[in-house]
């Protein structure tokens, strides 16, 4: 690990290296989606609302409320910049429910005039006790759909997750430990992308996701801290997946 760790950066990359402890929402870092949805599958709209921070901690709230089309309201941010090869680490409590799904993950796609690429943690609301782990190359999924334990649970407290994406291999830790590897050269994302921490719902998507059920109270993923860590590039903060790999 090592050795791929040295693995040349990214041939175009953007975003550098950070450290977010979301003492504010930095707007030159991050974008608040708002007024909309991804698609039919989506059942409540991104609303900027859903959206705070309070004491170091960035809450993604999912609550019955109507806005346009939808019958709820929930929360996303992404980055302004793409990044390319490192390492990717969020520490974060996921939401609990049937229906949900707490998201980190990287894309890039045709609304950036670029083909579909996207590295995946997913936690589905219906059982929180684990996370998929996956991966897109040109739109189609090409991971395991892999679901990892996740010790104490996803929804119950804080938890590390991290994958570093390389040239030659995508790593998914949780809480330090390796859990999956994809190293098939025709498996591996190659564009540079944005970063997604992402609350929504489905009513559709059953077989994967659950029946939605209707949240009695507003449910809400907390995230602690997001880094990215371009390769090559020394450990940021001690609890880094790069300080292990380095």
């Amino acid at each position: 690990m090592e050795a791929a760790w040295t693995f040349p950066a990214h041939r175009n990359p953007r975003g550098k290296s950070f450290v977010e402890n979301f003492d504010r929402i930095d707007k030159k870092r991050w974008f608040v989606s708002d007024g909309w949805s991804n698609g039919d599958h989506q059942n409540c709209n991104w609303s900027k609302e859903q959206v705070k921070v309070s004491d170091g901690t960035l809450r993604l709230s999912f609550i019955k409320q109507k806005a346009k089309d939808r019958e709820y309201v929930c929360g996303e941010v992404q980055t302004n910049q793409r990044f390319g090869y490192g390492a990717y680490e969020i520490r974060m409590k996921a939401a609990a429910g049937s229906g949900l799904n707490t998201g980190f993950f990287t894309y890039i796609g045709p609304v950036h005039k670029q083909p579909h690429d996207e590295i995946d943690f997913e936690v589905l609301g219906k059982n929180p006790s684990k996370v998929q782990i996956n991966q897109y190359v040109d739109g189609k999924s090409v991971g395991e759909e892999k679901l990892v334990e996740v010790p104490g649970g996803a929804d119950q407290g804080f938890n590390d997750y991290a994958f570093v994406w390389e040239k030659d291999r995508i790593s998914w830790y949780v809480n330090g430990e390796l859990v999956g590897e994809a190293t098939d050269p025709a498996k591996l994302p190659s564009h540079a992308s944005k970063i997604y921490i992402s609350l929504w719902g489905s009513d559709t998507l059953k077989s994967w996701m659950g029946t939605f059920a209707d949240p009695e109270a507003p449910v809400a993923a907390e995230i602690d801290r997001v880094a990215f860590t371009a390769a090559g590039e020394t450990c940021q903060f001690p609890e880094s997946i790069v300080c292990k790999l380095d």
